[in-house]
């Protein structure tokens, strides 16, 4: 396997999993942004709902939004989604179809 491929990623790899909360809002702060959040996805701007998630850390907006990435057929932006909420098993899952995915294509690969 070429080795050189891995040079074109960034530092951090393909998902930057450490946004962080703004630890200087308040839990009232917070509780408006994510009400607002709310209603701006519901409108359909998920952009502008997912950039509210992460800067209050709001981890059921944040899967929401990763299903719409689902949806959309974006699979490696909901990876990053569910990561950020914590969500264990569907992080797991698109990783491990990932893993297939990739597993196919080597093995396609080969037999060229």
């Amino acid at each position: 396997m070429d080795e050189t491929i891995f040079q074109n990623f960034p530092d951090g790899g393909l998902i930057k999993t450490v946004d962080e909360p703004n630890g200087d809002l308040s839990s009232e702060q917070k509780a408006q942004l994510n009400r607002r959040g709310n209603a701006i996805f519901n409108t359909g701007d998920i952009e502008t709902a997912r950039r509210i998630f992460q800067t209050t850390g709001y981890s059921d907006g944040l899967m929401r939004v990763g299903e719409s990435y689902m949806r959309a057929g974006q699979p490696v932006d909901a990876l990053k989604m569910f990561k950020l909420s914590h969500d264990q098993l569907r992080s797991a899952e698109l990783v491990e179809r990932a893993a297939q995915a990739i597993r196919k294509m080597l093995t396609e690969k080969e037999k060229v």
